[in-house]
């Protein structure tokens, strides 16, 4: 890999494409051509086929970055070629014989799950959830974070697509150690089973809005590493 990969972004629950805004400017700068699968949590189905859909708006080989659900995404969509590393953020990383859901029940249950409402097939989080999803961020900041959320169908963490690309494509993980949202647990049983590079930081569960530049560092280092490779090759 001469050039410099294109970074494809996936947002989870209650977020959008707007929460990685910290790291595209700075990557784009870098030389990476950018681009967030802007998809609905209609269905997971849906989700990864947005994700393939992006990749083809951007030059290979491609990162994919993936954010709490979003690692559910990109560990389905990373099988396709295009792609040659995986980020994750805070994130599920379900096996082939598991569900987003079937992972998270292998830990305890964490504090914004008793802040959110099951309602028109939705899930949406109730405002009095914010400082377990996004607690290190300005007052200002969470308020866009709560204008921009979008809420999952209520089954997604229960539907599945075929396909694991942690098991064959390079990976880093950025694990937030004071997240309440997805288990800290989860996320170092996750990095250590992928055999990932993992970054552990001070962090609540949106570590790439709270601490852009370790995020920053993990895309890095992996870029770095798969030149590496491919200059030995």
């Amino acid at each position: 890999m001469s050039g410099k990969p294109s970074i494809v972004f996936c947002h989870g629950l209650w977020a959008d494409g707007s929460c990685f805004s910290k790291l595209i400017p700075t990557l784009r700068a870098e030389g990476h051509e950018c681009i967030t699968a802007e998809y609905g949590l209609d269905s997971l189905q849906g989700d990864v086929g947005c994700t393939i859909r992006a990749l083809g708006r951007v030059s290979s080989p491609a990162i994919l970055v993936g954010h709490s659900q979003g690692g559910t995404v990109i560990t389905a969509a990373g099988t396709d070629d295009r792609v040659v590393g995986l980020v994750y953020l805070c994130a599920l990383a379900p096996d082939e014989t598991e569900t987003s859901q079937s992972q998270q029940d292998k830990f305890p249950v964490t504090d914004v799950f008793s802040h959110i409402e099951v309602a028109d097939n939705r899930v949406w989080l109730l405002r009095s959830g914010i400082d377990y999803f996004c607690g290190d961020l300005t007052p200002d900041e969470k308020e866009i974070v709560w204008a921009t959320s979008m809420s999952p169908v209520a089954d997604l963490f229960n539907q599945k697509v075929d396909g694991v690309a942690w098991r064959t494509k390079p990976s880093a993980y950025v694990v937030g150690a004071h997240d309440h949202t997805v288990n800290p647990e989860l996320e170092w049983a996750a990095a250590k089973r992928m055999d990932a590079t993992t970054y552990e930081i001070d962090s609540d569960h949106v570590p790439m809005m709270s601490h852009p530049e370790t995020v920053l560092t993990a895309i890095r280092d992996l870029v770095t590493s798969l030149q590496g490779n491919m200059a030995r090759a």
